[in-house]
């Protein structure tokens, strides 16, 4: 078994890796207050902090202890945290990656003697697996449509790409409503532009069909009403007033806890 960091696997740099343990949960991040007066302690809610994998690696063997350390040289480029975060594939989970990168010093302990030990912990400061393979939708008309995540296990943040013609005038529009939470777009939107709107960055822009950012989404959107997705059935109605519907493209972003 072994592990993909940024698309290079780790039988490539002639080493084998393991997991030993999984952190099933990240530490939460708890809010707390203390209220004079009262017993114990007041609870404000939590939400998650990083998440941190530990893979233990071996060295295959190798001629002597000097090709051992050219290795180790090779294996600490490739791994080079100063470079920031990358996609972090483990092979016994395949259908996921992580945003990572080494966050401890690396100590090779000498076995035999031209072989080597050595235990990797990454960080994840984005604590979320997302789906390497990701769900996608298309919508090509108005009115109600159900859209099913079976990926993931928690509610995501979806990319939308919504083409279609509204004018600038302000009776003119396109509203999109995803399980229950509208999102109004107004004018102008041509015919060969395309609104992407990002949940998980909360931002939104308008490109050419070549991907060319034409200028800044955030100004058409009525208010900064994000969709979100969950697992399992969801529903989106699309409806216009005034104006002209062509596609809605759902990339779901489906991630694990």
């Amino acid at each position: 078994m072994g592990f993909t960091f940024d698309g290079v696997h780790s039988k490539n740099m002639k080493i084998t890796a393991r997991i030993v343990s999984w952190q099933v949960s990240p530490a939460p991040r708890n809010a707390f207050e203390v209220i004079p007066g009262r017993m114990g302690i007041a609870d404000l809610g939590s939400d998650t902090s990083e998440k941190y994998i530990k893979v233990i690696c071996n060295i295959f063997p190798q001629h002597s202890f000097t090709e051992v350390i050219h290795l180790l040289d090779d294996v600490a480029e490739w791994l080079n945290p100063n470079l920031g975060l990358k996609q972090l594939v483990l092979d016994d989970i395949p259908n996921r990656y992580f945003l990572a990168r080494l966050v401890e010093e690396v100590d090779c302990e000498r076995i035999l003697r031209s072989a080597g030990s050595f235990e990797l912990t990454f960080v994840c400061p984005d604590p979320y697996g997302y789906a390497i393979t990701d769900e996608q939708f298309t919508i090509n008309s108005t009115g109600s449509h159900v859209v099913d995540r079976e990926l993931g296990n928690i509610e995501s943040f979806p990319i939308y790409r919504m083409k279609g013609n509204i004018s600038s005038s302000s009776s003119t529009f396109l509203t999109v409503t995803t399980n229950g939470e509208s999102l109004k777009v107004n004018g102008p939107l041509s015919s060969n532009e395309i609104l992407i709107v990002d949940s998980g960055l909360l931002t939104a822009k308008i490109t050419d069909t070549s991907g060319n950012t034409v200028r800044n989404g955030l100004s058409v959107l009525d208010e900064l009403n994000f969709p979100v997705l969950y697992p399992g059935s969801n529903e989106i109605k699309v409806n216009g007033t005034g104006a002209a519907f062509t596609e809605l493209h759902v990339l779901s972003q489906s991630r694990w806890r």
